[in-house]
């Protein structure tokens, strides 16, 4: 297992620099606009080197029987995602054919995973499939299109999904998310700040698919409560969500671009990719210290956890606030 991490990491980093080439010499490239974070052209589109080598890591994995067939076969369900996020980076794709093709995606492996057979809330467990597998379809949806968001300075998303993978291995000793973490990590090398290559929407959106698998999978094999990947990645879906909210409230158009999740706007009041990336870090290491204590020792405190991870995210947006308002 350890030799096959070590080759997915090394085909991710070759074939990243070899898409970047490829990129550069066809002009598929990000231009600098009022959305971005970066000043100068970028190739983008690198995400594809994740999702290939990622297909073919867990590929070995169903051969070698290391992977539950109904998780690899509800993983390869983001193999559509993948084709219209490679159409998406290089012209742009209608959002109603995005969504339909994310809602594909999403119904295929709810199918394979059986849908969501239980919510475990800690206190109590709901056990109706029909609503379960409801929430967790639109939360597939939003994880997709979050991740997108997300990824808009260099190495920040990127970084987040190895922290993930590497907690959620820990806590479940499914070997299948390191796969993915060795993926993203080869890809991490040229993504770091300055970025020689972005993701785009092939990987972000990839990513963001995964996640929810897993959610959904630890939680029907009663591993891991679906609430603990939520608290996880809290990060994320509340900079994301506060910001959907806020721009709503203004009576924005929320079709438009704009560049003000709490990430960008760190940015944007003189903090380097990198220190944001470092933020972060430090942040979700204080989350992650809520995980292992709502799962190993207070697993009937759950939504006290997934409480007080908002009450620190709260304070963090309002430290972000301070130093560039909304």
């Amino acid at each position: 297992m350890v030799s096959l991490l070590i080759a997915v990491f090394i085909f991710s980093f070759l074939l990243t620099f070899f898409v970047k080439k490829f990129a550069e010499k066809k002009s598929i490239v990000d231009i600098p606009n009022e959305r971005s974070s970066h000043i100068a052209p970028t190739p983008r589109g690198g995400g594809i080197a994740i999702v290939i080598v990622w297909f073919l890591g867990i590929t070995y994995l169903f051969f070698s029987e290391n992977i539950k067939s109904d998780l690899y076969f509800a993983l390869l369900g983001g193999i559509p995602l993948m084709i219209i996020g490679i159409i998406d980076d290089i012209i742009n794709v209608k959002p109603v054919i995005r969504l339909s093709v994310q809602s594909f995606s999403a119904i295929l492996a709810l199918y394979f995973l059986g849908g969501l057979t239980i919510v475990d809330f800690g206190c109590f467990i709901f056990s109706n499939i029909y609503l379960n597998s409801i929430f967790i379809f639109i939360v597939i949806l939003w994880f997709i299109n979050l991740f997108n968001f997300i990824d808009g300075i260099d190495g920040y998303l990127s970084t987040g999904v190895i922290m993930f993978c590497i907690v959620l291995f820990v806590l479940t000793n499914n070997y299948t998310v390191l796969v993915l973490a060795s993926a993203v990590a080869g890809f991490l090398i040229w993504n770091r700040q300055p970025a020689k290559i972005f993701m785009g929407d092939v990987g972000s959106t990839l990513l963001g698919f995964n996640f929810i698998v897993f959610a959904v999978y630890f939680q029907n094999t009663e591993k891991l409560s679906v609430f603990i990947p939520i608290i996880l990645s809290s990060i994320f879906w509340f900079d994301a969500t506060l910001t959907l909210y806020r721009r709503w409230r203004n009576n924005e158009k929320l079709s438009l671009p704009h560049k003000k999740h709490a990430y960008q706007r760190l940015v944007q009041a003189g903090f380097s990719h990198q220190k944001v990336v470092l933020l972060f870090v430090l942040l979700n290491l204080i989350i992650t210290g809520i995980v292992f204590l709502t799962d190993i020792l207070f697993p009937e405190y759950i939504l006290a956890g997934l409480t007080i991870t908002v009450i620190i995210l709260f304070f963090a947006v309002k430290f972000v606030d301070n130093k560039k308002p909304f």
